[in-house]
C-alpha cells in the first residue's frame, strides 16, 4: 500500500508582552494567536493554573479538541461506508492530565452522543467506532489510551 505524505503548517505568535518581555514569571502574558493560510485565528493562552486567560484556547484544550474530531470523523466515513445515516453527533470528551512542570496526558475519554436513522443496525453503529479509533490518525499518534463510551438514540420517523 503507497503512503501519502501530507504536511501541515502553522504559525504560533506569542501576544504576551507587556512591555517587558520576559523578564520575569509574571511579568508577561501567555498569549498566543494560531494561524494557518486561510482559515481563521485561535485566539490560545495557557490554561489559568498557569497564569494563562480561561477565555482562549489553550493546548490541553486543542489536544482534547483534536482527538475528538478525528474520531468523529472517521466515524461519519466510516457510517456512510455501512450505510448507517448519522443525523446528529455530539462529543463531550474529557481528558485527564496529571503532573506539574513535568506534566502528561494519562487518557481521554470521548463520550459521543450518536443519533442514527430508525431501523439502522445499532450493533454495527456501535462496532464501528472502535474502527473509527483504528483508523484515527490523532489517537495512532499519541502514548495514551482513548477511550470511547459512545451511546445512541434513533432519529424519530
Amino acid at each position: 500500500m503507497a503512503h501519502h505524505k501530507h504536511s501541515y503548517r502553522v504559525s504560533v505568535a506569542w501576544t504576551g508582552n507587556k512591555g517587558s518581555g520576559t523578564s520575569g514569571y509574571r511579568a508577561y502574558g501567555r498569549d498566543f494567536t494560531v494561524e494557518a493560510s486561510g482559515k481563521p485565528s485561535i485566539p490560545g493562552s495557557s490554561d489559568p493554573a498557569f497564569l494563562g486567560d480561561k477565555a482562549r484556547w489553550n493546548p490541553e484544550d486543542l489536544l482534547l479538541a483534536s482527538a475528538s474530531a478525528c474520531h468523529k470523523l472517521w466515524y461519519l466515513h466510516l457510517c456512510a461506508d455501512a450505510g448507517i445515516v448519522v443525523v446528529a453527533y455530539v462529543d463531550e470528551a474529557e481528558g485527564t492530565m496529571v503532573g506539574g512542570d513535568q506534566g502528561h496526558f494519562t487518557q481521554i475519554v470521548l463520550r459521543p452522543k450518536v443519533t442514527i436513522r430508525a431501523g439502522d443496525d445499532l450493533q454495527r453503529a456501535t462496532q464501528l467506532h472502535h474502527e473509527a479509533h483504528k483508523q484515527c490518525f490523532i489517537a495512532n499518534s499519541l502514548n495514551f489510551p482513548i477511550l470511547c463510551e459512545a451511546t445512541f438514540e434513533f432519529a424519530a420517523e
